[in-house]
């Protein structure tokens, strides 16, 4: 199953490596691996919370997510997209681009990195609605009682999440502003701050609004199929709901390519504190990007979310911690390796709790020798 499951990361890694040492050396190689290593760190939590989205999804969507998904994650957000970056902020096309990634690295990396409070902003807003939808909905299983059942009551407040999310970004406008103006060539990106952060909040409303609406639709279909297949049954017609499937998944996967766009950004603009080479910086992502999309699916085909329940909520608070990062970003340098041991952390101990949590349940059923209430639990972490 491991195999059958990473088997395309692992070829690709042996292909990337080796392709890497041949083409540039040794350096190379071992810029390529560090990349690699680092965008696995840090998009662990992305796996776990995309597995929640992909479970939904029939054997075939999970085949398009592993071929034309990782083709968007690699050359859509490891290559294009800092390209993409570079040629906005520096008003040229992308053909130039390339040629200053190339010829001017040091050129490209400041092009980069003034663009940065941009994409902190739009990334960081869109994974703190994520976090803030799911602290605020009430959850039969709870983490941490203590704070997801007050929170949860809050979240009966309509738009609770979209104002806590505006508030946050005001703040983070109101304080770049304040300290733009000790400082020099940096007054006017309080508001590309502000409207990087609001097109972030859309994209997440459009993109999940019309993911949530045809998902409910697919629910609604397969009760109505399942109901006319059993009055079909003795005639031989089963009914098809494909393409209203089709739909459901098709924004449930552009949802899950947003969701991966956003998590992504840390990770292209951390590469550029250990290389300015733009096709070794694709390559080590692209690599790692292999492994996360590979490790969504083991997550989803091994069941791993349903016996370690409390995973998905680690994975939302690590979320919650990225996205609070990245806003602090805009104008405070934050280490790579802060950020990615954060997310680590929170999921190591959700997955801790969560043994914890089935070894009481096992006990209590061998003690009792009934299934147990399992409707609302909680750790005590």
């Amino acid at each position: 199953m491991v195999l059958k499951t990473f088997g395309w990361s692992f070829a690709i890694t042996a292909l990337g490596l080796a392709f890497a040492a041949w083409q540039w050396g040794w350096e190379a190689f071992g810029v390529v691996l560090i990349l690699s290593i680092l965008e696995i760190s840090l998009s662990f939590d992305n796996a776990v919370v995309n597995a929640g989205i992909l479970k939904k999804m029939n054997a075939f969507w999970q085949k398009i997510f592993l071929t034309i998904g990782i083709l968007i994650a690699v050359f859509g957000m490891r290559l294009v997209f800092p390209v993409a970056i570079v040629a906005i902020s520096a008003k040229v096309g992308p053909i130039e681009a390339v040629e200053l990634a190339l010829d001017n690295p040091e050129r490209y990396e400041a092009l980069v990195t003034d663009a940065h409070p941009a994409i902190a902003a739009f990334g960081g807003m869109f994974l703190l609605m994520i976090f803030l939808d799911f602290i605020f909905e009430d959850r039969d299983i709870k983490w941490l009682g203590w704070l997801e059942r007050p929170l949860a009551k809050l979240g009966k407040v309509d738009m609770l999440s979209v104002c806590v999310a505006l508030i946050a970004l005001l703040v983070t406008a109101m304080t770049f502003a304040t300290h733009a103006h000790t400082s020099t060539g940096h007054a006017d990106k309080s508001a590309t701050v502000l409207l990087s952060g609001v097109a972030g909040l859309i994209t997440y409303l459009i993109v999940g609004g019309l993911s949530g609406f045809f998902e409910g639709k697919l629910e609604e279909e397969e009760e109505r199929e399942h109901e006319e297949e059993e009055k079909a049954k003795a005639e031989g017609k089963p009914v098809s709901a494909v393409g209203l499937a089709g739909k459901a998944a098709f924004f449930l996967f552009l949802y899950l390519e947003v969701l991966d766009a956003s998590f992504s950004f840390d990770g292209v603009i951390g590469a550029f504190a250990i290389t300015n080479h733009i096709f070794w910086m694709a390559l080590g992502l692209g690599i790692g990007a292999m492994y996360v999309r590979s490790l969504t699916v083991y997550l989803v085909r091994e069941g791993t979310l349903d016996d370690y329940v409390y995973l998905e909520h680690g994975a939302h608070y690590a979320i919650g911690a990225l996205a609070v990062i990245l806003l602090i970003t805009i104008q405070h340098e934050i280490s790579e390796l802060i950020t990615g041991s954060i997310g680590v952390i929170l999921i190591a101990l959700s997955f801790w709790s969560s043994v914890r949590r089935n070894k009481a349940l096992a006990a209590a059923e061998g003690g009792s020798g009934s299934s147990g209430d399992k409707t609302e639990v909680s750790s005590g972490v």
